[in-house]
């Protein structure tokens, strides 16, 4: 029922993320639901069904990192005169964002099973009832126990994923519960150390695409619509190169945090004036918290410009791409890429939120705003400028074994 309150009385933007929570739970569950359908309507094909449920991990796995970033958003600062006095301490911060969360994923797997029943042509007399009969095999009766269980499935995964992404982390030696003492200026906070994930995160991205250059070696293009609509089949494609296109993903979010210390550190290079030796300090400091977001939206748009490569109008022209890229595949893209960019904004505003104390304490010693602005500025466009032709260049050398 606390949950319930605090979603109701929520401002505006925490309830948008929480809506669009609730969108992306409702586009795994429909795809989910959808490889279900076309499996039961299609029985012969066995192992195609299989591969499509597989395919709909992706999605799923974008949906519960945009989950648990909507949750440490909306625990980073909270309102701790209220809550306290009602019994919720930093121990009990991950009940409630989970019970949060399920409220958010629920509504969205109702509306994901509302929809699919409605394609699917089981709710005659409405408008588009059975449009899509085809793609979600409409005909033979579904397993009431699969569908319930992939009705809730991601309500569940996400809270239990909000559980474990935010149990309470033991205290540095010295320090109490409820001490949030923070630095009175930036220039007062030690400088931080280059996350430990860059070496392993360079190594795994170069294994990725040193297996898939193999494995793809002397394999061509794929030929055109070997892959069916999302979910798909892996037709076409040798396993060693989906399995270099793993290690590479893995690769780049394991980088993410070291790269994005990289560029708070290419900010500061040589006698920084005031903006870029607080823009660089600050990009430096939230290096762990948002580069790790920033990897996976990199992965993402690797994997994104590697498909269109592959798969793309240029390769067999418009009616191939067609039978690609079949609506299923550009919701299962539109999800991953919408959970990426959402969950990366995040866990900035969750920066923003932490940094509260240094802001006002500036604008107090008589900064003007307008240098926060461009010191915000100028920390996205070095990190586009950097992660940006990162992500170019490994989506091209991910796609050049396969095309060639």
């Amino acid at each position: 029922m606390l949950a319930l309150r605090l979603v109701r009385g929520a401002p505006p933007l925490a309830l948008l993320r929480r809506l669009l929570l609730a969108a992306a739970a409702a586009g795994v569950t429909f795809l989910m639901l959808g490889a279900v359908g076309h499996a039961a309507g299609h029985p012969e094909a066995a192992g195609d069904g299989a591969t499509r449920m597989l395919w709909c991990l992706v999605p799923l796995a974008a949906a519960l990192q945009l989950a648990v970033a909507v949750a440490r958003t909306e625990t980073s600062r909270r309102a701790l005169t209220g809550l306290d006095a009602a019994g919720v301490g930093p121990s009990r911060m991950p009940l409630l964002a989970a019970a949060s969360t399920t409220a958010s994923c629920l509504l969205g797997s109702v509306v994901a099973l509302l929809l699919f029943l409605l394609l699917r042509g089981h709710l005659g007399g409405l408008p588009f009832a059975g449009a899509a009969s085809d793609v979600l095999g409409a005909g033979p009766a579904l397993p009431l126990g699969a569908v319930l269980l992939l009705f809730l499935l991601v309500p569940l995964t996400a809270a239990a994923t909000c559980l474990v992404a935010l149990r309470p982390r033991p205290l540095p030696p010295g320090r109490r519960e409820g001490d949030r003492s923070e630095p009175a200026t930036l220039a007062d906070a030690p400088p931080t150390a280059l996350p430990p994930g860059l070496p392993w995160g360079v190594a795994l991205t170069a294994t990725g695409l040193a297996l898939e250059t193999f494995a793809g070696r002397g394999s061509g293009a794929p030929a055109a619509g070997a892959l069916l609509p999302m979910p798909g089949t892996l037709a076409g494609s040798p396993p060693g190169a989906l399995v270099g296109w793993v290690l590479t993903a893995i690769g780049l979010v394991l980088a993410g945090p070291g790269l994005t210390h990289l560029c708070g550190r290419l900010i500061t290079l040589g006698r920084p004036g005031a903006l870029r030796l607080l823009s660089g300090r600050i990009l430096q400091d939230d290096a762990e918290r948002v580069g790790r977001p920033l990897g996976v939206l990199c992965a993402v748009a690797s994997g994104a410009l590697a498909a269109g490569e592959l798969y793309g109008p240029a390769r067999g022209g418009e009616a191939a791409s067609g039978a690609v890229f079949g609506p299923l595949t550009l919701l299962g893209g539109v999800l991953v890429l919408g959970c990426a960019t959402v969950s990366a904004l995040a866990a900035a505003a969750e920066s923003r939120a932490l940094r509260a104390p240094a802001t006002a304490s500036l604008l107090q010693l008589g900064a003007p705003r307008s240098l926060l602005r461009n010191a915000a500025a100028l920390r996205a466009v070095v990190v586009v400028a950097v992660l940006g032709p990162i992500a170019w260049a490994v989506g091209r050398l991910v796609a050049l074994p396969l095309t060639t």
